[in-house]
């Protein structure tokens, strides 16, 4: 996959998801996210609205995060959490 760095002439499209974020819903996510990257669109995945989310959603925010799609205005519980996972991980 490409950096986001190697992009920034690349079409983006504006994904916004809210409400809730869990694992039923990730394959949902997931086929859209690689449908626009099928027709050579960076995705921009925008969580203003995201209220809540499991541990599995988590996971495929920060495994894609900069290689598949970024994310905007995401809330600071879950740039927290993701924080918290990565020294969990490490």
């Amino acid at each position: 996959m490409r950096k986001a760095s190697s992009i920034s002439n690349t079409p983006e499209v504006t994904i916004r998801v809210a409400g809730k974020l869990f694992q039923g819903h990730l394959s949902y996510l997931d086929q859209l996210v690689q449908t626009a990257s099928a027709c050579e669109l960076w995705v921009l995945l925008d969580l203003a609205n995201l209220e809540e989310m499991d541990r599995a959603g988590l996971l495929y925010l920060m495994r894609g995060e900069g290689y598949v799609f970024d994310l905007i205005s995401c809330p600071n519980f879950i740039r927290e959490w993701m924080s918290h996972e990565s020294l969990r991980i490490a």
